[in-house]
């Protein structure tokens, strides 16, 4: 159980190698000090510093990574137009109090070449982000196992805007019997509703206010529940959103937030969540929010 702890304003630390990570963190894991672990791929913003703040509140060390991994994206475009902004990152991370941030190369990601795990995901990547994004889960197994065999971290600290990778973390973590908690974290929102995302970065100006359209529709779906059937549903969010004139859905759906199953009437369980993902433009846009419990 996390105990909450009280910090003062303290310099980062930032390593580049797994040496340098291992000098800086040597004295606490032999303490037995407990090492929250936040990893990114920069960009950052107050969705990702609500997971250093949960880190700091309740651990010991706070241990941040900044790299974009190029095999979970399955979209070359999408991998190069990736928002890289370093220099603020590292001012941020610093007032959040983070202890050390950590920016690898990829040779010690990828000692063998861009490579991902055989690992059997399962079911929880049939669905939705797996579906929709050939590779994606591999691509993030790959880079989140390694990260958590360097850092060697007690806690490790994720938002619920990526609801089904973090199921898939929370399962990698058992398959392989690590000894890592892992915390999910409140998705954080901008004023309209728009959830919290590098991606956000991209958007215009008047886009990025008129994206809080995708969260005012989904929030309107325990109302919804109550007259219509899930097919009903599914229907009425895909015409407000291609409505829209500026979103296309790429999909939306509704799932058992256990196990990811596809829910195919009210009945089929009393723990349901909705999930999205939709484009304006060329900018790909997630959420999801729990319908019912």
């Amino acid at each position: 159980m996390l105990s909450e702890k009280s910090i003062g304003l303290q310099d980062i630390q930032i390593v580049t190698s797994i040496e340098q990570l291992n000098d800086h963190l040597k004295l606490s894991r032999n303490s037995g000090k407990s090492i929250g672990f936040v990893p990114t791929m920069g960009a950052l913003h107050d969705g990702h510093i609500s997971l250093i703040n949960q880190s700091t509140k309740f651990c010991d060390i706070t241990v941040s990574s900044i790299y974009v991994n190029p095999t979970q994206f399955n979209n070359p475009d999408d991998l190069k137009k990736y928002p890289r902004t370093i220099d603020e990152d590292i001012q941020m991370l610093q007032e959040a109090n983070c202890n050390i941030v950590y920016i690898p190369k990829e040779s010690e990601i990828y000692p063998g070449g861009l490579k991902t795990i055989d690992y059997d995901i399962g079911a929880l990547a049939d669905v939705m982000e797996g579906s929709f994004r050939p590779g994606h889960f591999q691509g993030m197994v790959t880079v989140v196992k390694t990260l958590f065999e360097i850092v060697k971290p007690t806690h490790a600290f994720f938002g619920e805007k990526d609801f089904q990778q973090l199921a898939i973390i929370r399962k990698l973590v058992h398959d392989f019997q690590l000894s890592i908690d892992v915390i999910g974290c409140t998705i954080i929102r901008e004023s309209n509703g728009l959830a919290m995302s590098s991606r956000n970065q991209r958007l215009s100006e008047e886009d990025r206010l008129r994206c809080g359209l995708i969260y005012e529709t989904i929030s309107k779906i325990p109302q919804l529940m109550k007259t219509m059937s899930v097919s009903e549903v599914k229907v009425h969010i895909a015409n407000i959103i291609n409505d829209s004139g500026f979103l296309k859905l790429d999909y939306f759906e509704l799932a058992d937030s256990a196990d990811l199953s596809i829910i195919e009437n009210w009945s089929q369980s009393d723990n349901i969540r909705a999930f999205i993902a939709v484009y304006c433009k060329e900018i790909r846009l997630i959420d999801n929010i729990q319908v019912s419990s």
